[in-house]
Order: C-alpha cells, then sequence, then structure tokens
C-alpha cells in the first residue's frame, strides 16, 4: 500500500509537466498558423494590388496546400483562377470545396455560385445552367435566377425566360420590378417576332397583346404590330398605325420612317406623312427623318427635293446628306462614291453601354445583351 501512494505521488508532478509542456506545445503551434496566416494573406493582397497575379496565385496555392481547411483562401484562388481565364483550374477549385462535408451552408451555396460563373465564362452554358438551378432556396437564389435569364437570352430560349420570371414574380402580390417588366415585354415580343416567321399571325397578335396589356410595354409591342399588319397584306392599316404611333411617339419616327416611304402612300396619305415628317425634322433634325422626306418628295416627283440636303448641310455639317446631295450632281459624280464609302460608318447605330456598332437597329444588343441600348440616332447625328 505504502508503494502504491509513493507510485501516485511521484506520477502527480510528472502528469502535470507533461500537461503543461503539451498545452505550450500546442499554444505555440496555434499562434504560429495565426500568424502565418495572415502573412500569406497580406503577401498574396500584395501581389493583387501591384498587378502581378502570377506572384499573388503561386502564394495562395502554397497556403491551400499547406492548411487546406483555409475556405477563404480557395474561394480567392478559384477567383483567380477565373479572372485569368483559366477556367478548368477554377472548377477544380470549387468543385474540390463542395466535395468537403464540413462546409458551411452559406459557404456552399457560395461556391456553387462561382463554379456556375466558371462554366458560364467558359462557354459551358448547360453547365452553368444546371449548376445555377441547384441555388432554389438558398440565400443566392435571385442572383442564381438574374444568371439563369443572361443564359436565356444568350440561347434564345425566350419561353423558359418567361417561366422563369414567373417564378420571380414577388409571392405578396405585388407586380415585378419595372426593369423586369421590361424584360418581360422584350421576351413577348421575341416570341411574336418568331411567330411570324412561321406564319402563325393569330399566335404572334396573341403575345403582342400580352405585351401591351405590360404596365412597362413602351413603343416596341405597337411597332412589332405594324410589323404584323404588313405581313398579313393590311398595308393600309399598317400605314395608318405607322402614322398614329408617331404622332402620339414621335421618337419612334425615326424608327418608321423609311418604313413609311416604302409603302403604298395615297395621296392623302402622301400628305399626312409629308407633313408629319417635316414638323418633325423641324422638332429634331434626324437624318432618317431627313432622307425619307427628301425619297417621298422624290416620288411626288419634286426636282428640288435634294434641296432639303444643303439646308441641312447649313444647320448641321453631315458627311452623309453631302454624299447624298453628290447623287444628283452629274459633275461630281467621280467623287459620290468615295464620299459614300465615307459616309456609311456614320449611319451606324452604337450601343451606349459598350460601344458596339451596328448598321440595323437592334432592340438587344449582341454585344453586351443590354436590351434598349442603342438610341433611334445615327452615329453622326450622336
Amino acid at each position: 500500500m505504502e508503494l502504491e501512494w509513493s507510485w501516485l505521488l511521484l506520477g502527480l508532478p510528472i502528469a502535470f509537466v507533461l500537461g503543461w509542456l503539451a498545452s505550450r506545445l500546442d499554444w505555440r503551434q496555434m499562434r504560429m498558423l495565426q500568424r502565418s496566416s495572415p502573412r500569406t494573406y497580406f503577401q498574396g493582397l500584395t501581389y493583387l494590388l501591384n498587378e502581378q497575379q502570377d506572384k499573388a496565385i503561386d502564394v495562395f496555392v502554397e497556403a491551400v496546400q499547406s492548411d487546406p481547411d483555409t475556405v477563404e483562401l480557395h474561394f480567392a484562388l478559384g477567383n483567380l483562377f477565373r479572372r485569368r481565364g483559366e477556367y478548368d483550374r477554377a472548377v477544380r477549385v470549387h468543385e474540390h470545396l463542395l466535395a468537403r462535408a464540413d462546409l458551411s451552408g452559406a459557404d456552399r451555396a457560395r461556391a456553387q455560385f462561382d463554379l456556375a460563373q466558371d462554366f458560364l465564362k467558359a462557354g459551358l452554358l448547360d453547365r452553368a445552367e444546371a449548376a445555377l438551378q441547384k441555388l432554389d432556396g438558398t440565400a443566392l437564389e435571385s442572383q442564381a435566377r438574374l444568371a439563369l435569364l443572361y443564359i436565356y437570352e444568350r440561347v434564345h430560349d425566350w419561353p423558359q425566360a418567361c417561366q422563369l420570371l414567373d417564378k420571380m414574380t414577388p409571392l405578396d402580390g405585388q407586380p415585378l420590378p419595372p426593369a423586369l417588366q421590361g424584360r418581360l415585354v422584350h421576351y413577348l415580343c421575341e416570341q411574336a417576332r418568331t411567330a411570324m416567321q412561321r406564319k402563325d399571325y393569330a399566335e404572334a397578335q396573341r403575345l403582342l397583346d400580352v405585351a401591351l396589356a405590360t404596365p412597362q410595354a413602351g413603343v416596341r409591342p405597337r411597332i412589332e404590330q405594324v410589323d404584323l399588319l404588313l405581313l398579313q397584306g393590311c398595308e393600309r392599316d399598317g400605314i395608318e398605325a405607322i402614322l398614329h404611333l408617331a404622332d402620339a411617339e414621335p421618337e419612334t419616327l425615326a424608327l418608321l420612317a423609311g418604313k413609311l416611304v416604302n409603302l403604298s402612300l395615297d395621296a392623302d396619305q402622301r400628305t399626312r406623312a409629308h407633313a408629319m415628317l417635316q414638323q418633325h425634322y423641324a422638332q429634331q433634325a434626324s437624318l432618317d427623318v431627313l432622307l425619307a422626306l427628301v425619297a417621298l418628295e422624290q416620288q411626288q416627283g419634286n426636282p428640288r427635293a435634294s434641296d432639303w440636303y444643303i439646308a441641312h448641310l447649313h444647320q448641321h455639317p453631315s458627311l452623309v446628306a453631302a454624299a447624298r446631295w453628290l447623287e444628283d450632281q452629274p459633275a461630281h459624280a467621280d467623287l459620290q462614291p468615295m464620299l459614300e464609302k465615307a459616309a456609311q460608318p456614320l449611319l451606324r447605330y452604337r450601343c451606349v453601354q459598350c460601344g458596339f456598332e451596328t448598321r440595323h437597329y437592334f432592340w438587344q444588343c449582341p454585344g453586351c445583351q443590354s436590351w434598349e441600348s442603342f438610341p433611334p440616332r445615327r452615329i453622326e447625328e450622336l
């Protein structure tokens, strides 16, 4: 019994010393990790601020390899890979995060959204769509749905885009935000145009009626309505629709002026069209209206119709007007082709969002996918 008590009295100090040493080692290791981790962050951030992305990636990769549990470093590394266009490496980083069982719900949703962005930037739209659909019910659901809208617009899947907007309608009965209502109008008009191409005029009319009933309808459904009437052979109704629309919405006349002149106008319609073009040109000297005004007077047999170009040049120096005036001047026939070629780039439309230029007017920019980003005025007027 005395032997056991002696061993016990001897073992207590030894156990205390060993415990103290173990705690000191754990504390020292934890302090070393706390010091090394911020140092890695700061070193990587320094490289990023100095636009040395290669060195920043090397630092972050080394940190992730030494401490695989560092979630934020994984996110930083994945975003760096995506910015550099190394989408396969970004995908591997985010898929590695999603494979971890200890990842929190918020971080899992964030990794899923970043993975979808990797696929989207890489042009893998079907995989991006599948990744975004998994975010339903998470905190990133609204952002994921906006990204899905972008995908459906890219692939021109207008019915899917409309269905997604239905899901985005607030549950309390409130309408969609005005920006999303405007998108819905364009989706319906795009479907109506597709129906016109396959000559399903009844379906096109139904879609345009829905678009016109939307609070943010704008002018596009009424312009599409004009095209529908003309395709159905209702030219007189189409002409009347153009005249009424231009009277109610003067800014649309620049888009409709050329179409109006190319239609078969009777004497009364020609008089009304000429008065409307002249009045609009006096309020705003639009190139499209000027060209339509001259063409209309030439149809009426006015030999001095091109004098409009001279009057325009006195007020607004214009290479386009000068080139068109030279068309009726035989003495300068050798100059006209060169001037016309120089004026062609000035007849384009330019997107105010990305600067994309095109000869034809688009409701959605082919470059940046923005809606109604082309002013209905030519580059020379801007």
